[in-house]
């Protein structure tokens, strides 16, 4: 990463939205045991390892260099002055030093922002806790990694076998900056291709790459800014039929009767997960099985999304019931789609997300799932057109928006509109899939990895899961000011479980048959 490579706009908008009360890094909390026979010291090994495996994600040793006056989005520039020991820390771990202790640690590291001074990371090595056990809280920040690409990363840190593969060093020397001259033969060149090749929009907009300085003062950051917005315009000609094509989709399920009764559905009712939250977090993790979530989710006729909605919706509704405070009108959750291609590894966010009512209007465990499959089916429908528009209207950048963002993102924190304004969504509920074989890092056998996501203003309560081995683990992120103690609300997932898989289960009168 020698030259500065600038952030796309939809990852730079995770810098901008962030306040004190808002962080926007995402992280994980994961659970390992070390062999009964360890003698070694497992976070110098942990940290020894990891630094000989920065070079396979340079993103780990990325700082942000910002553009003078924030005219434009920043970059990522190697940090010269990098040093592993402010990334990866020994903490410690209070008595009685077991889970719950470790998850209300989470919590309140969680809510602390990262320094921007140096890349956006951090590892906490837990030691000593109950059964050879031993906790790693890591963060992250969003406008480096969507779930996708910390999947990504999750196959740098572990390895397959208690014994650390051996990772090659890096070959090879940085890439020198291009010179003026350089950089206006490569614009001509570029121009000259793009004229003489046979007219074809779309293949001119996925070939054009025009050249950049990478240098962060104003008049490279201009003379940069042109070159993106000449392929900008190039590539929009291009994918001006696609987006045509998407839009008239739109439109036409838009003027559809059936159409609009699930637009309507769609439509938030106000809750008290949906208010301005504080800079404090709770969190806490659970566990259920993998194997017996997807023959669920086949009895149902859905899939494993559709029961992680389910059991989010009967957690939810449960615990607005014990308030008396669950709407009539059905809940809504916002789900993260992500658009990152298989084999895709690269540390950016590809991802937009869909609206979903979740039936938190029906008591029946059984008619609620049905009824989930039936909403998440018409939302995948309604917003499948809009897949298309994303790529192009994610990364439109105009010179001085970054500032004005920030200060709307400060100005919207401050005044708690949130407290007033309609919600968007009431909670956010994220699946991540992960690796099914066990997974080792530095010796050490990898029990789970909870997930640990973002609160915002408005939506208070993110559930995230991911799987691992035949297991789901998730985890449950919330204002602390809107629940001090989501433990209890993450102890009723089990409970939410054995509801559906008994609503599912057969008569027993057909099992008492079945038997004879």
């Amino acid at each position: 990463m020698a030259d500065g490579k600038k952030l796309s706009s939809l990852d730079a908008s995770f810098l901008y939205l962030e306040t004190p009360e808002m962080p926007m890094h995402v992280g994980s909390m994961a659970i390992f045991r070390l062999p009964d026979d360890y003698k070694g010291d497992f976070f110098e090994d942990f940290k020894a390892m990891i630094v000989s495996r920065l070079h396979i994600a340079p993103i780990l040793k990325a700082r942000l260099e910002k553009a003078p006056l924030d005219i434009d989005h920043p970059s990522w520039v190697e940090d010269d002055q990098f040093d592993i020991d402010r990334h990866i820390f020994r903490a410690s771990l209070p008595q009685p030093r077991d889970r719950a202790t470790l998850e209300r640690i989470v919590g309140w590291m969680h809510a602390k922002l990262l320094n921007r001074a140096r890349p956006l990371w951090e590892f906490y090595v837990f030691e000593g806790m109950k059964d050879n056990e031993v906790g790693l809280y890591s963060k992250m920040h969003h406008a480096a990694i969507d779930g996708g690409a910390g999947a990504a990363l999750t196959s740098m840190i572990y390895d397959i076998s208690p014994i650390p593969r051996k990772v090659e060093p890096p070959t090879g020397g940085t890439r020198p900056g291009q010179e003026p001259r350089d950089i206006a033969a490569n614009l001509l060149d570029s121009y000259q291709q793009l004229f003489s090749q046979p007219l074809d929009a779309s293949q001119a907009a996925k070939n054009l790459q025009l050249p950049r300085t990478g240098k962060s003062d104003i008049g490279s950051i201009l003379f940069d800014n042109a070159m993106y917005q000449i392929e900008s315009a190039v590539r929009f000609a291009g994918n001006i039929p696609t987006m045509v094509k998407s839009v008239s989709e739109v439109l036409g399920k838009v003027s559809d009767p059936k159409s609009r009764e699930s637009l309507a559905s769609m439509v938030s009712p106000p809750t008290m997960l949906n208010k301005t939250i504080s800079s404090e977090r709770s969190f806490a993790g659970v566990s259920i099985s993998l194997s017996r979530a997807k023959a669920l989710a086949k009895q149902a006729g859905g899939k494993l999304n559709d029961v992680v909605l389910a059991l989010a919706s009967g957690v939810v509704r449960r615990y607005l019931q014990q308030y008396g405070t669950l709407p009539a009108k059905s809940l809504t959750a916002a789900v993260p789609i992500s658009l990152r291609e298989e084999g895709n590894t690269e540390a950016n966010n590809q991802v937009f997300g869909m609206i979903c009512a979740i039936a938190t209007n029906i008591d029946d465990p059984k008619a609620r799932l049905e009824a989930i499959i039936a909403q998440s089916t018409k939302s995948k429908e309604m917003s499948h057109p809009l897949r298309a528009l994303m790529p192009q209207v994610s990364n439109i950048s105009m010179l001085g928006a970054p500032i004005m963002v920030q200060i709307l993102a400060l100005l919207y924190s401050r005044s708690n509109l949130s407290d007033v304004l309609p919600p968007a969504a009431n909670i956010t509920v994220s699946n991540v899939p992960g690796p099914r074989q066990t997974l080792y890092a530095a010796g050490a056998e990898l029990l789970h990895i909870f997930p640990v996501s973002i609160s915002t203003h408005g939506q208070a309560l993110n559930i995230t899961v991911q799987s691992y081995r035949d297991q789901l683990d998730f985890g449950f992120i919330v204002g602390a000011n809107i629940i001090p103690h989501v433990q209890v609300m993450c102890d009723m997932l089990p409970e939410e479980f054995a509801a559906l898989e008994a609503a599912y289960a057969p008569p027993a009168a057909d099992v008492k048959g079945a038997a004879e």
